[in-house]
């Protein structure tokens, strides 16, 4: 068996361990696996595709750090003594640069003036509905952050919205699988956020941590799809995994 098949098979493993860690509520170990799971996804995309994108690989490397991260300050309290949380700032801002370099590989595909002038409305649409769904889902938190922390959320979802608007953008310019794919991807974490949201500041449910944690390996399930996929010099989505591209 070859590694990338062993390390395919390992995080199908860790990603049923891992929901079922999260649905024990054993918040700490499920922290571990999440964090194993992300370094050895992005180890399987290094190794399995052939010609990796560095904005791809820079998004799975910082998710991957900000998962690090996240586990070390469940075993270390760092803030303990201090009035600020910093591991706060610093986590959610791993995050967001994670995905900045995602959707700046949306972006470089994308010819935007052309874009723009072939979908004006819906442009403009995704522009007005990403305002006010950042605005409606941040303000839930309002009661419950300092202003710090509300504007680091409202920084966190407007991040979020973007990358599901260029997906959107993508797929309608494109409409393939490779751009589907990252579509479902993007929408499956907006509903992984937004559920977290309500988790952590509306309904402490479990079930809801639960939702949330399947709604994100299924995300990167179809980022991962994704990635296996890539585009001649015309523009052809080519499906032959000997010349793979994120």
């Amino acid at each position: 068996m070859s590694l990338s098949k062993i390390l395919g098979t390992f995080l199908v493993l860790l990603s049923v361990i891992f929901l079922g860690l999260q649905f024990k509520g054993l918040e700490i170990e499920a922290s571990g696996v999440r964090a194993l799971a992300m370094i050895t996804l992005s180890i399987l995309y290094a190794i399995k595709i052939k010609n990796k994108h560095p904005l791809f690989l820079m998004f799975l490397l910082f998710f991957s750090l900000a998962e690090v991260f996240n586990f070390i300050t469940w075993v270390i309290d760092f803030d303990s003594n201090s009035n600020i949380e910093y591991t706060y700032y610093i986590g959610n801002g791993l995050y967001i640069l994670s995905y900045a370099f995602l959707i700046v590989r949306i972006v470089s595909t994308i010819n935007m003036s052309k874009a723009l002038l072939k979908f004006p409305l819906q442009s403009l649409s995704l522009l007005i509905l990403g305002v006010f769904v950042v605005s409606l889902v941040t303000d839930t938190t309002i009661d419950e952050l300092t202003t710090p922390q509300y504007i680091m959320e409202f920084v966190y979802n407007a991040v979020i919205m973007v990358l599901l608007s260029f997906s959107l953008l993508n797929y309608m310019i494109k409409d393939d699988k490779k751009a589907m794919n990252l579509l479902i991807g993007s929408i499956f974490i907006l509903f992984s956020e937004v559920i977290q949201l309500a988790y952590f500041y509306i309904a402490d449910f479990n079930i809801l941590n639960v939702l949330c944690s399947l709604f994100l390996v299924i995300a990167f399930l179809f980022y991962y799809l994704q990635s296996r996929l890539k585009y001649d010099v015309t523009g052809k989505q080519i499906n032959h995994q000997q010349e793979i591209n994120a």
